[in-house]
């Protein structure tokens, strides 16, 4: 029997190494197979996560929840009213409770100084399934979504187009580590932060006014809702800042011919997508909101188990 590895926590996407999503690539791509063919994969049997929710969410809990009962593991389910998270009870203690309960922990927030204080202080691996700042389970999931489709993205090119949010900020992450190039467009007000993001240099990504500049030559144009959960109260100010940033036809002509359309769902088609691009042959959205399970699946047997051979 194998020694446990060393804790480790998932909070952001530079939590790993190029050399180590080469690996979860390659484990997701086995387990997804595996569970085509309608074959167990239950290594974290009598293994159980919490799950706390302090955003809504519908991919999050299915990926994570159905991925973990695949894995032969089970999951308690807390959301804001019944965790208490940092209110009634210091966060701290929060995670020093639950932490020796449960076997892996994941966390649907607001700051991400909320779950880097829950993982400081748990026994057990930290997930981030989403913060204000950072989703780096969805670019897992885009990432291998691509590789499935179109090979290996090094030296590949991503346009971003819309919100300077916590998924632009984990693309950044990801060019850095994995060698491709983002291409930003937000409009004025809503860039992107390089020091947020945490990347040493702009080498990896560059800024764009025009969208269909950033698209042009792009093999991944990909976008998300103009106003993400806890800026509803902007939203009306976004709609018209945001106007000239829909992904349309005309947008995803100037990328490559082959050029893939992704977004992390919810959509508003008609506002950040076309409907005939998020419905159009270039999309690859289902398959990419059918891979954050695959994907975490493997992600979170990599935390638990470390590498596996077969």
């Amino acid at each position: 029997m194998t020694s446990a590895p060393a804790l480790r926590h998932y909070l952001q996407f530079s939590d790993f190494s190029a050399e180590e999503y080469a690996y979860v690539f390659e484990r997701a791509a086995l387990i997804k197979k595996k569970f085509k063919a309608y074959e167990k994969h239950q290594p974290l049997t009598d293994r159980t996560m919490a799950m706390i929710f302090e955003k809504a969410s519908t991919r999050t809990r299915v990926s994570f929840e159905a991925g973990m009962y695949q894995l032969g593991g089970s999951v308690v389910h807390l959301t804001t009213g019944d965790s208490q998270l940092g209110r009634a009870e210091p966060i701290e203690d929060s995670a020093k409770v639950i932490s020796r309960m449960v076997d892996l922990v994941m966390i649907r927030t607001f700051e991400q100084t909320k779950i880097e204080t829950f993982a400081a202080h748990s026994r057990v691996p930290v997930i981030n399934g989403l913060t204000n700042e950072f989703h780096p389970c969805q670019i897992l999931a885009d990432i291998f979504t691509y590789i499935e489709h179109r090979g290996s993205i090094k030296g590949k090119t991503v346009a971003w187009v819309g919100d300077g949010n916590n998924m632009a900020n984990t693309w950044l992450q990801a060019s850095e580590i994995l060698g491709f190039k983002v291409h930003v467009s937000t409009p004025s007000g809503y860039e992107v932060d390089q020091s947020i993001a945490g990347i040493r240099s702009a080498d990896s990504y560059q800024v764009f006014k025009d969208p269909m500049e950033a698209c042009r030559g792009a093999d991944l144009v990909t976008t998300d809702v103009w106003t993400s959960m806890g800026y509803e109260a902007e939203n009306e100010a976004r709609r018209t800042a945001f106007a000239d940033w829909c992904v349309d036809e005309e947008m995803m002509r100037a990328a490559q011919p082959d050029a893939l359309f992704m977004h992390c769902l919810p959509a508003h088609r008609g506002e950040e997508v076309q409907a005939e691009v998020i419905d159009g042959p270039q999309s690859v959205v289902w398959d990419e909101a059918e891979n954050r399970m695959h994907a975490q699946k493997a992600l979170m047997e990599f935390l638990l188990l470390g590498r596996q051979a077969g």
